[in-house]
């Protein structure tokens, strides 16, 4: 739910007009909207490119994954973790957008660590991934941005955790 959205339920809910606060925090999502497109339209142009370069990453600093009896062994399941990647910079750029970590969390994070250990993947190492997109991701953003960027995936990192 955006911020937009999120004043105007709770507003309703009490039977008030918008509060001052509330219309600042509108005034400054708006605002904001111009540099939150820009940083989506930047990590999806991107992302072949972030998901590869991250997932080389993580491949060499874990080596066990893509091991026999590892989760990414073979081109078949070493392409579903890259996939998986994709799902997760996907879900991130939903977040920026909305300005809001809600889609993020309602889309693809309930239930996420339980559903991991069913399947009996590294949880650790999926956080490592995203750990490792957010890294290509900040070298492609300007500082500004990278630090916006960042919440959304240090969100995504710590709900793996």
């Amino acid at each position: 739910m955006s911020i937009v959205t999120k004043a105007i339920v709770n507003a309703d809910a009490e039977a008030r007009y918008l509060s001052p606060g509330e219309l600042d925090r509108i005034k400054a999502f708006v605002n904001s909207g111009e540099a939150r497109l820009r940083i989506a339209e930047t990590l999806t142009g991107a992302r072949e490119r972030i998901v590869k370069e991250a997932g080389d990453r993580l491949f060499q600093k874990r080596p066990d994954i893509v091991s026999p009896g590892g989760n990414a062994y073979g081109e078949e399941m070493t392409a579903t973790c890259l996939r998986d990647m994709d799902y997760y910079l996907r879900l991130i750029t939903y977040g920026i957008v909305a300005g809001d970590v809600t889609p993020i969390e309602e889309i693809g994070l309930i239930g996420v660590k339980e559903m991991y250990k069913s399947l009996g993947t590294d949880i650790g190492a999926v956080a490592q991934s995203v750990r490792e997109m957010k890294e290509v991701a900040m070298s492609l953003l300007s500082p500004e941005d990278a630090a916006e960027a960042a919440t959304y995936f240090d969100y995504v990192i710590g709900a793996m955790q």
